[in-house]
C-alpha cells in the first residue's frame, strides 16, 4: 500500500486557498489514485473527469497544483495530451521503482519470518534428542551383554533342578496336564488394513487421499493406530465426495495451511452419514420430518383398528 503525502500546513497554503475546497477534494482523490497505481504524478484525463468537474480541473491548473500538456514548469514532466501531472509530486513522494523495491524487500522479510516460525514449530514438535528423532541401531549391543563373562555362563539342567520331570509334566494321574491351545485358522485372524506399515495409507482410505490431492489439499498422512481406526470408520460411513467438500471448506477457512490430515478429523466425525453417490451439498444433510420411517401415531391407530376387527369377529363367531 502506497501513501500520498500532504503537508500539515497545506490547509493554509495560498494555492489551496485559491483553488477552493471542491477543487482540493479532486486533488486529494486524484492523488490517492496516483499513489495506488504508481503513476509518479500522472493523472489520466478520464480519471479527472470521473472524480471532478471541468471547472475544478481548471482551478487546479490555474493554481499551479496541476499541469496540463504544454506547461512551462521546469521541474515537472510533460503529461500526454488530455492528461495532467501533479506539481512537484516526486519531490515529496517516492518513485515507482523505490516503492516496488520496498515491497519486494518486505515480501522477502515476511517469507524469511514465516520460514523461521515454521522451523521453530518443527523444533518444538520434534525437539533434539526426542524419541522421534532418535535412530534405532539394532547392531548396538544390548545391556545384557555388558555383564562379566562369569555371569553369562549357562547353568546345566541338573544344577537348576530340572533333571527330573516336574509335577506339572503329567506324572501324577490325578493332575491333568495343561491343555495345548488350538491354533487359530488364518482366515479368522482379523488384521488391520495398515498392519506392519506405520506410515502407509490403508487401502480403503486411499480414495480419500487421492481425492483430496486432486482437489489441491496436500497434507501429511502419518497417523497413530487409534486415528487410523477412526478415519477408516469415517470413510465407511460417509461418502468420499462429502468428506472432500467439507475439507475444502475447512481448508479455505484455516488461518494457516493444515499440515496433517488429522486437522480434518473433528469436522469429519461430526458429519452425518452420507452414502456413496448421494448429494453432498449442504441441503442434502436435511432429513424431512417423517421421511424414512412411519408415524408412531399411525401405527397405534392401525393396531387399534386391527384389534377391534378381531374382537368383532370373535363376538360374531359361534361359541
Amino acid at each position: 500500500m502506497a501513501w500520498l503525502k500532504v503537508d500539515d500546513t497545506s490547509h493554509a497554503h495560498p494555492k489551496f486557498l485559491r483553488a477552493g475546497n471542491a477543487a482540493i477534494g479532486l486533488w486529494v482523490r486524484a492523488g490517492a489514485y496516483v499513489a495506488q497505481h504508481l503513476t509518479e504524478g500522472m493523472i489520466p484525463g478520464v480519471v479527472a473527469q470521473l472524480y471532478g468537474t471541468a471547472p475544478q480541473v481548471r482551478k487546479l491548473v490555474a493554481a499551479d497544483l496541476w499541469h496540463a500538456h504544454g506547461h512551462s514548469c521546469t521541474v515537472c514532466p510533460q503529461p500526454p495530451a488530455g492528461d495532467y501531472v501533479m506539481h512537484n509530486y516526486l519531490t515529496y513522494n517516492p518513485t515507482r521503482g523505490k516503492v516496488e523495491d520496498e515491497r519486494a524487500a518486505a515480501a522477502d522479510r515476511q517469507k524469511r519470518a514465516r520460514e523461521k516460525a515454521a522451523e521453530q514449530r518443527n523444533q518444538e514438535r520434534n525437539p533434539p534428542g526426542s524419541s522421534r528423532n532418535a535412530r534405532r541401531n539394532d547392531a548396538d549391543p544390548s545391556t545384557e551383554n555388558d555383564e562379566p563373562f562369569e555371569n553369562q555362563l549357562e547353568f546345566p539342567d541338573d544344577i537348576a533342578g530340572q533333571g527330573a520331570p516336574s509335577h506339572r509334566d503329567g506324572s501324577d494321574p490325578s493332575r491333568s496336564p495343561r491343555p495345548v491351545p488350538s491354533p487359530v485358522p488364518p482366515t479368522e485372524v482379523q488384521q488391520a488394513s495398515y498392519a506392519g506399515a506405520t506410515h502407509a495409507v490403508p487401502v480403503n482410505v486411499r480414495p480419500l487421499r487421492d481425492a483430496l490431492t486432486a482437489a489441491g489439499i496436500v497434507v501429511e498422512w502419518s497417523l497413530e493406530t487409534a486415528d487410523w481406526f477412526r478415519l477408516e470408520a469415517i470413510v465407511a460411513r460417509t461418502a468420499v465426495a462429502a468428506l472432500v467438500e467439507h475439507a475444502k471448506g475447512a481448508h479455505q477457512r484455516a488461518r494457516t495451511r493444515p499440515q496433517s490430515v488429522r486437522y480434518f478429523l473433528p469436522g469429519w466425525t461430526a458429519l452425518p452419514p452420507v452414502a456413496e453417490g448421494a448429494p453432498t451439498s449442504p441441503s442434502a444433510d436435511v432429513i424431512p420430518i417423517g421421511a424414512g420411517r412411519p408415524s408412531t401415531t399411525d401405527q397405534r391407530v392401525a393396531e387399534g383398528m386391527s384389534l377391534a376387527a378381531r374382537l368383532r369377529a370373535q363376538e360374531g363367531s359361534p361359541a
